[in-house]
């Protein structure tokens, strides 16, 4: 496998990004790689659906008003620019891993940072929590050696354009659906605009043929078809791990990774 790299996850709500997201990231610890899964979507979702139960999960960082306290007003001065290194091992939740490593591989770490939706929501605490989320978000992307997987809401203009430059690649994932494609179209395009430029398109839950020609939908594609597994443990289970086509979902993700790492 190649270099460590960034990895955007943005998409339609409901289409499967955050199913995905904890996909990639259990593969890649399975294959003895450490991961920061950073969930900053308004669903927070992503520690469930990667196997924690509701009590495991830590309160998202924009509703700690003692740490935007804390690194926005230290000193009793607003500081937009804060030193938030310390946030992550701090803040970051160990999340297990499906299943073994490889023969002959040690387990990489996985853990798990619950942020919620940066907004542009003006004035008062929204606004300073605002801050402190970007900082922490721009630094994880930017200042980690580790590989890294973000889970976005439909845009990206929750990276920034400081943060998308570090940025390494973009997974745009879709339903076979227009309004999913043409949702999937206006991200790439946003993205494009930012100068991210390395995308993919995840065509979730299709069963055949390619997906048609719009302006800003990633060129490049890949189908997962609709998975037994997880269709008859959703009503009972969120987790997404652990199913019984993980060999096929290890394959398409191992292609996600070659094309974004070319």
């Amino acid at each position: 496998m190649g270099a460590i790299m960034k990895i955007a996850f943005a998409g339609k709500g409901g289409v499967g990004k955050t199913s995905l997201c904890a996909w990639v990231a259990d593969y890649l610890a399975r294959q003895g790689k450490n991961v920061w899964l950073v969930d900053a979507d308004t669903a927070l979702s992503l520690g469930q659906a990667s196997g924690l139960v509701l009590d495991q999960l830590p309160s998202p960082l924009i509703q700690r008003e003692d740490l935007v306290r804390e690194h926005i007003h230290a000193g009793g001065f607003l500081n937009l620019n804060p030193d938030v290194g310390n946030l992550p091992d701090e803040l970051g939740v160990d999340v297990p891993l499906s299943g073994p490593p490889i023969a002959g591989v040690d387990p990489g770490r996985k853990r798990l940072l619950v942020m919620g939706a940066v907004t542009n929501a003006g004035g008062g605490c929204a606004c300073d929590a605002n801050a402190l989320l970007k900082a922490l978000l721009g630094h994880i992307v930017m200042d980690r050696d580790e590989w890294v997987l973000v889970d976005l809401e439909a845009g990206v203009e929750h990276l920034g354009r400081g943060t998308v430059a570090h940025v390494d690649g973009l997974i745009v994932v879709s339903e076979p659906s227009m309004r999913s494609l043409q949702t999937g179209a206006e991200v790439g395009r946003m993205a494009g605009d930012l100068g991210l430029k390395n995308q993919a398109l995840v065509l979730n839950r299709h069963e055949g043929g390619p997906p048609p020609k719009l302006d800003g939908l990633p060129q490049w594609s890949v189908t997962i078809p609709p998975l037994r597994g997880v269709i008859e443990r959703q009503m009972t289970d969120a987790s997404v791990l652990g199913l019984p086509e993980t060999d096929l979902v290890d394959g398409i993700v191992q292609a996600l990774l070659d094309h974004l790492g070319q």
